[in-house]
């Protein structure tokens, strides 16, 4: 791919750090991988409301949903179902931790190959299930290779778009998990009434696997990561497709490849470094950012919205077709974040949207207990129905501009070179340890809490929105080799980080 010709002027440590059509076209293959995670999403909710597929696997909630006597909040309630859906974030648990390692000795584009593929034989075992045990597996290997994409993918993009506009490329991410989340939410209304409408729902998670990775084959590794691995003169190359042409790329490669050594000189162990005082504040936001996104709820919302919407009321084929809605409110919010992350800043908008997300939790919760009872038997009328979906349309859009993007970005962007694949593995195992448990468990809570779920991750929104205004620096326009600045400004991580020590030893 030639370095293209149209560009945009941005900063990066006296580097030039233009827009070029490689840039582009790197960025968008790249983030495509976020269709996996998305389809997934997306796919999974509206699966497990089908009845062919109920009446193969789990007939017994086919029995509660007919039975008189079953809580309407209690008709999904099943921990073999939600195992369905959970057994792939455990699977990425465990594949993100030893992604880390893996990242650093193949490259991120290689990691996102590598996942693509898994991920595409996992698609195709789940459209050919014929028993639970071979859904789960299927759905491990998804999971396998969820894990890789999503380690590998907003550190790729973070290294190899320009400081300037690192948010708005780095959303990409987000925006291609919402258009997987839209189109598996399309499908699945297209298929629901047939009796192998389930199958083609699964198995067409191939397509966005065999797109992906045929697309990763096209473009190179990020130049930060060519150094790594020492491959200086294929760094070189990409530095100048990333660039332009016409650019010195010189300077920038010598940087990289100082900053490099430095890290190589420290023969720690990256999860033993990640450990020092000095990382702390690293730490804390590799674990916090992640936990803080989950417990929106947003996830729990996208995963079971059919479910959820059927419980309340909403016949099936509405049921189904609020997810769609929901998934492109979602889509539609995140292209405003995209345009207004690198001019307003990430703390402005997550404190925005957490506002925005509570008020709708609170609303929902109190519209719910109104409507059905505080032991949810009253029956919900339609236009109550529609009135929580409205509501849901308004937290989603609030997170779709706030902790939907900024949550993949900020882990991606805070650390050093050094330990920077280490960090984003420990966010991403973070985020899938907490899907996990949520996924679960939401049917089970939502049985027994009935419109007191929401409540429940109100009360998340309030503390992670403080945690946010006290202990969140702001990111925006900081160059990657420079963002140890930020600690050593702050008025709390201060005391952690020395700037002056980090600035000779921080690569």
């Amino acid at each position: 791919m030639a370095g293209g010709g149209f560009a945009v002027d941005t900063p990066n440590n006296g580097f030039a750090g233009k827009i070029t059509l490689s840039v582009i076209i790197s960025c968008i293959v790249a983030a495509s991988s976020g269709l996996l995670f998305g389809y997934d999403i997306g796919i999974s909710g509206g699966v497990t409301t089908m009845v062919p597929f109920l009446k193969k696997f789990f007939p017994e909630i086919l029995r509660k949903a007919a039975s008189s006597e079953v809580n309407m909040y209690c008709v999904y309630d099943s921990q073999v179902l939600t195992l369905f859906t959970s057994s792939l974030y455990l699977a990425g648990l465990i594949t993100s931790l030893a992604a880390s390692r893996v990242t650093m000795t193949l490259g991120r584009r290689n990691i996102i190959l590598i996942g693509g593929t898994i991920f595409f034989v996992g698609g195709a075992l789940n459209g050919g299930a014929e028993n639970i045990p071979m859904l789960i597996l299927g759905r491990i290997l998804l999971g396998f290779g969820v894990g890789f994409t999503n380690q590998a993918t907003p550190l790729y993009l973070s290294e190899i778009a320009p400081a300037k506009w690192r948010g708005a490329f780095n959303a990409g991410f987000q925006f291609f998990i919402s258009v997987g989340v839209v189109a598996a939410g399309c499908i699945n209304f297209g298929t629901a009434k047939h009796t192998w409408g389930w199958r083609v729902s699964l198995g067409l998670a191939v397509v966005p696997a065999a797109v992906m990775t045929m697309g990763a084959l096209l473009i190179t590794d990020t130049p930060s990561s060519l150094v790594e691995r020492g491959k200086i003169d294929q760094a070189r190359r990409a530095l100048h497709k990333a660039r332009g042409s016409s650019i010195d790329v010189e300077p920038e490669l010598e940087e990289l490849i100082r900053w490099s050594k430095i890290a190589k000189s420290v023969k720690q162990e990256p999860f033993k470094t990640m450990f020092e005082r000095k990382y702390r504040p690293h730490l804390v936001m590799a674990f916090a950012i992640p936990f803080f996104q989950q417990m929106t709820g947003i996830n729990i919302v996208a995963f079971y919205s059919p479910n959820l919407f059927q419980s309340v009321g909403l016949g099936h084929d509405a049921a189904l077709l609020s997810a769609v809605i929901l998934g492109a409110v979602n889509l539609a919010s995140l292209l405003v974040s995209t345009g207004i992350v690198d001019r307003f800043g990430r703390r402005f908008l997550f404190i925005t949207g957490g506002i925005c997300m509570f008020l709708c939790q609170v609303a929902v919760s109190v519209l719910l207990a109104v409507a059905t009872g505080v032991d949810g038997t009253k029956e919900i009328s339609k236009s109550n129905a529609v009135l929580v979906l409205v509501l849901l349309c308004f937290y989603t859009a609030g997170f779709g501009w706030s902790w939907g993007p900024l949550s993949w970005l900020i882990p991606s962007e805070i650390f050093p070179l050094k330990i920077r694949s280490t960090g984003q593995s420990i966010a991403i195992a973070v985020q899938f340890i907490v899907v996990f448990i949520l996924s679960q468990t939401f049917l089970s809570m939502l049985c027994h809490f009935k419109f007191g779920a929401f409540l429940f991750y109100g009360g998340w929104i309030v503390v992670m929105t403080i945690f946010v205004i006290f202990f969140l620096p702001e990111t925006k326009g900081i160059p990657l080799e420079s963002m140890y600045t930020i600690w050593g400004k702050h008025w709390f991580w201060r005391r952690f980080v020395e700037e002056e020590a980090d600035q000779e030893n921080l690569p």
